[in-house]
């Protein structure tokens, strides 16, 4: 399995960023997508996922109403668009891919990393 993730970068607190992550190697229709950071001094921290399906989405409460995102199946494909950053949203984020229950995170595969840094 492979996760190739793009979009991160500085940005100035209430702006906006897009992240994505291309998935190969696998069947992905059993899997569910998403993101995970790593800020400075801190735990990794699941931050949303979303079935094949798109039924059913989980996002971590600190970034609710603020982060949406969204699958392309079709591409193997996950995006999430991130508004109204907070220099606390500043991290390293994972893209991740897993078999169990999309609301704990359970995570079979990690990519790289792409870094997202908000200024104040």
């Amino acid at each position: 399995v492979q996760l190739q993730a793009s979009g991160g970068g500085f940005v100035q607190a209430g702006g906006s960023l897009r992240l994505s992550c291309e998935a190969s190697g696998q069947d992905f229709s059993i899997y569910w997508m998403g993101w995970f950071r790593q800020g400075p001094g801190k735990e990794r921290e699941y931050v949303p996922g979303i079935t094949w399906s798109k039924a059913t989405v989980y996002y971590v409460d600190s970034v609710k109403g603020r982060f949406t995102i969204s699958r392309d199946n079709a591409k193997n494909m996950v995006h999430l668009q991130m508004n109204k950053l907070k220099p606390e949203d500043t991290a390293v984020y994972y893209c991740s891919v897993g078999r169990g229950y999309v609301g704990n995170g359970a995570s079979d595969y990690y990519g790289q990393g792409t870094q997202v840094t908000v200024s104040s």
